[in-house]
């Protein structure tokens, strides 16, 4: 058996450090060539653009000490996200972090940077334990991350290891690009038809009726849970941080009797109607299995048999949504009423909405069908990765 090395984190990393924000809340982000990555960017094995603000030079000029390069894992280090960690895209340079987000640059003479990355995910556990200790808010330190103790076995093993859970997460990353160009190909033929009227002689329809959106599918609310309702087994308690990031760590479990009309299945629409108009309003197809609908999403039931018409119509109004959201924020959180569902309205045809179901439902399968791949591939990453990672899977010489 090969043998494998203890080595202090901070003895095999070039560097273990985090950024600052620019003062002055929103207006500090002035735009500019400067990606600011901070926590919300930061999700478990991947990157989220969502939300992304750009700094400029002067400012960027007083982070240079967190001056991101190619290969460098991202670790979230505070707040209730602490421990996701990613690796930074090579499209994003030039890039600083902020506060919340540390720098690891492992030293590739003796550490493979993907190996870094799941390292980090093994000892999630830890470094939540880590975390939570003594402070009032949960947070990583440089000297905690410098001491982590971490077992490292040769390099071209770490490199093996690396590519094997690369390879599950690299077809991961594909089927959400597929997906995300499937996406926008239906809002684009759903604009075509409903909003352009191309296929119609760029004209409305006659016939076509004016009726509110809130009249498009049934609306169902989510329900409240008392403390000691949450559990550690039973079905997930779907909020709005596993309709953006999946079941995690973090998530809540309810194990009890609630209505049925709460019961989230595989392809329902989820609608997030409330928090941060800019990273949480938004609809959802989902995808992780049975699950029970917390407050402040909706469930949508098309009452037409044109669910994907009703999917493609409300993001369609994802900026409306948002907007409206931010004109009612408080403390940092907006929200849309059932009474904003009810103010805006659309035009449309029966005829035609069913002729765009038909068009649209292959498309929107094939969303479907990627998610549930990625949910069968992340579960062979997870099975598989504290197997690697502890050296119980050996390699032939």
């Amino acid at each position: 058996m090969e043998e494998w090395k203890e080595y202090k984190l901070g003895d095999i990393c070039l560097k273990i450090g985090s950024g600052a924000t620019p003062s002055g809340g929103k207006e500090a982000y002035k735009g500019g060539g400067y990606n600011l990555i901070r926590s919300q960017n930061v999700l478990d094995f991947s990157f989220s653009s969502e939300g992304l603000v750009q700094i400029n030079e002067e400012q960027a000029r007083k982070l240079d000490n967190v001056t991101l390069q190619k290969n460098d894992v991202l670790l979230n280090i505070t707040g209730d996200s602490v421990a996701r960690a990613c690796i930074i895209p090579n499209n994003l340079f030039p890039a600083r972090v902020n506060q919340h987000v540390a720098i690891l640059r492992a030293n590739s003479d003796i550490l493979d940077y993907h190996y870094l990355l799941y390292f980090l995910q093994v000892k999630k556990p830890q470094l939540l334990a880590l975390a939570s200790g003594g402070a009032t808010r949960n947070a990583l330190t440089k000297q905690m991350l410098e001491n982590l103790p971490i077992a490292l076995p040769p390099l071209p093993t770490q490199q093996k290891i690396a590519a094997i859970l690369s390879s599950l997460d690299d077809k991961i990353e594909l089927n959400n690009k597929i997906n995300t160009n499937l996406e926008q190909q239906a809002g684009a033929i759903f604009k075509n038809w409903f909003v352009d009227f191309e296929p119609f002689g760029g004209k409305m329809p006659e016939g076509w009726k004016e009726k509110p959106l809130y009249d498009y599918a049934d609306f169902i609310n989510g329900t409240s849970f008392k403390e000691d309702e949450y559990d550690t087994k039973g079905v997930p308690i779907i909020k709005i941080a596993e309709l953006k990031n999946g079941i995690t760590d973090a998530t809540q479990y309810f194990n009890g009797e609630k209505d049925p009309k709460y019961d989230v299945k595989n392809g329902d629409i989820l609608f997030s109607w409330s928090g941060n108009p800019e990273t949480s309003i938004d609809i959802f197809i989902w995808s992780l299995g049975d699950g029970i609908l917390n407050q402040h999403t909706f469930n949508l039931k098309s009452n037409t048999d044109r669910k994907w018409f009703t999917y493609c119509l409300l993001k369609y109004f994802k900026p409306e949504f948002c907007h409206r959201a931010s004109c009612k924020q408080t403390t940092g959180l907006g929200h849309v009423t059932a009474n904003d569902l009810k103010q805006i309205t659309f035009n449309s045809g029966e005829k035609e909405e069913s002729n765009f179901e038909a068009l649209i439902t292959p498309i929107m399968n094939q969303i479907f069908n990627n998610k549930l791949e990625n949910q069968k591939l992340v579960n062979i990453r997870d099975s598989l990765l504290p197997k690697l990672m502890n050296g119980e899977i050996e390699f032939i010489k």
